[in-house]
């Protein structure tokens, strides 16, 4: 995106009073991190503060996190009135995503769900897998169905029921379906560009937490050949979904 000469790593996707929503490149942390590289909310004020002509000091609450490699949907709160109500819809499950991810490998079966129990390791930055709870790990759950395939990569719809580090990525790996891109979970090869993966946040759905309001976004892929050419699968219907699982 780019405003009054300044480039931004993100486009706006929707903005009111209380919130903004942006479409975030991939390699863009959301939230700060040791390595000290500018984040998502930085790039937001800066924004916010150029666009409206704030004088003093923006506001800008991180709802929700997505990973530094993956691309999509990110909602940042304007207001502490529109975090706190935000933040209470993340925890009562009430915030509702949709991610796409493609793999080299086809989850068998082709549609379902996934339980398992997650170790994070926060020296190492990974989170690890457990089919049954090792006790000291948190249980995950997401759904998933398989869309259909590409030349020799299939893309995979995913809608995560719990909020886990990492919880799509690990998940996939577990059941053999790394996705591409994903060295640190298993995938053979980096991206070439060496900083995304094939992991897109592509829609949210909520409650407004002022207005009250149906809020549906959805993101468009990024813009790059390899993610472009799923594209046309973002226009299969539901039957159509169910042929393709059938075969």
């Amino acid at each position: 995106m780019r405003y009054n000469g300044t480039n931004y790593p993100f486009d706006v996707v929707y903005e009111d009073n209380h919130l903004i929503v942006v479409n975030k490149e991939a390699s863009l942390l959301v939230q700060g991190d040791k390595t000290g590289d500018r984040a998502l909310p930085d790039y937001v004020k800066q924004y916010l503060k150029e666009k409206h002509n704030k004088p003093g000091a923006v506001f800008c609450g991180v709802i929700h996190r997505i990973d530094r490699p993956v691309s999509g949907l990110v909602v940042l709160a304007k207001t502490s009135k529109a975090l706190e109500r935000m933040n209470k819809l993340v925890r009562t499950r009430d915030f509702h995503k949709t991610y796409w991810a493609i793999a080299k490998k086809c989850p068998y079966p082709k549609e379902g769900r996934l339980v398992h129990w997650l170790r994070k390791d926060t020296v190492k930055n990974t989170t690890t897998a457990f089919d049954e709870d090792p006790g000291d790990a948190k249980k995950s759950e997401l759904t998933y169905t398989a869309i259909g395939k590409l030349n020799d990569h299939w893309l995979i719809e995913v809608r995560p029921v719990t909020g886990r580090p990492h919880q799509i990525r690990v998940q996939l790996a577990k059941i053999g379906c790394p996705i591409r891109g994903d060295v640190r979970y298993g995938f053979k090869k980096l991206n070439p560009d060496r900083k995304s993966i094939n992991l897109h946040a592509k829609e949210l759905h909520f409650i407004h937490p002022v207005k009250k309001e149906s809020m549906h976004f959805k993101a468009p892929l990024p813009n790059d050949d390899f993610w472009q050419q799923f594209g046309t699968l973002d226009t299969i219907k539901t039957r159509e979904i169910k042929h393709v699982l059938k075969k």
